[in-house]
């Protein structure tokens, strides 16, 4: 499995509309790719000036299907929320290999 993060500081006066945006327009394009079997947002604890920070992050079945994605969707779609919110939601990325789950 792997674990696609996207950590995204966002301004304060735009953090609803943006996250309102993610769960009913992005997540579900990002999901409709069929690249990934999972989604969660989590809101990062700690104080953000001006701002709040979320990590949204994505599981995929395996490399091949994170490496497709980023070649065949990611450009799109990134781009999309770069036209929508350009400064005010900034994104940073991280991949992460899954080396144990356990679910209870």
């Amino acid at each position: 499995m792997v674990l696609y993060n996207v950590t995204v500081s966002v301004d304060e006066e735009i953090h609803e509309e943006w996250l309102a945006w993610m769960k009913e327009v992005h997540i579900p394009q990002v999901l409709d790719t069929g690249m990934f079997v999972e989604n969660r947002i989590c809101r990062v604890e700690g104080f953000e000036e001006g701002g709040m920070t979320y990590a949204v992050q994505y599981l995929a079945p395996d490399r091949h299907h994170y490496n497709r994605y980023q070649v065949e969707f990611a450009p799109a779609l990134q781009k999309d929320h770069t036209d929508k919110y350009g400064g005010k939601a900034v994104a940073f990325r991280t991949v992460l290999d899954v080396i144990h789950q356990e679910k209870r």
